[in-house]
């Protein structure tokens, strides 16, 4: 009897500069998946965004949104395992309603992209796990500036931590939707192979056998 081999996804979720690209990266060769990771270096937004985030903040958004779903779609297609940097829904319940309740999106736009995210996210398949990376905003400023990007430069610590609370908001509601595993990246540094990142190994192992 033929098996069917099983294309589990995996989303790494969190803030700005928690490590979701490591992670992805690390995980993907050490459980032989393919990774996914956010258009961000070539992203034709990001630098008007970061100058200008009223006026750019819709046209940003619907790019994150169009390229997560493309990628999502690539996913569910493969039929592989996978791992993604970020989410979809991250894209929607954390930066697009934080642009909106901030004043930087409309009230128009806002709806619009809502309205375009619910018609678009029925036709996907939910992950199995979201493995959320949480972090005090100094390590994030810290890791932020480390990376040096240029786009990066103007990020205040008072929008990291309006990121942060939107993500614990976002994290209650999601555990009733998904399985979520929550990691404190304050403690831990997936920058290198240590216990902590087998320990990771083994749990995602029982989650998806």
């Amino acid at each position: 009897m033929k098996i069917e081999k099983r294309n589990y996804l995996i989303g790494i979720a969190g803030n700005i500069g928690v490590g979701k690209t490591t992670l992805t990266r690390n995980l993907a060769e050490r459980l032989n998946w393919k990774p996914y990771y956010e258009s961000v270096i070539d992203n034709p937004y990001l630098d008007d965004f970061y100058r200008d985030m009223k006026r750019w903040s819709f046209n940003l958004q619907i790019y994150f949104l169009a390229h997560r779903f493309r990628v999502q779609r690539e996913i569910s297609e493969s039929g592989v395992p996978a791992i993604q940097d970020r989410t979809i829904y991250e894209d929607v319940e954390i930066f697009a309603r934080s642009l909106y309740e901030q004043g930087y999106m409309n009230e128009r736009d806002y709806q619009t992209y809502r309205s375009l995210f619910q018609n678009m996210v029925g036709l996907l398949p939910k992950p199995d796990l979201i493995i959320y990376l949480k972090a005090s905003v100094k390590t994030l400023m810290a890791r932020i500036r480390g990376r040096g990007r240029d786009f990066e430069r103007n990020i205040s610590p008072d929008y990291i931590e309006y990121l942060n609370q939107a993500y614990e908001r976002w994290i209650k509601e999601a555990r009733e939707q998904f399985t979520v595993l929550t990691i404190n990246a304050d403690e831990v540094d997936f920058l290198r192979e240590n216990d902590k990142f087998e320990e990771l190994v083994r749990t995602i192992r029982e989650y998806c056998p």
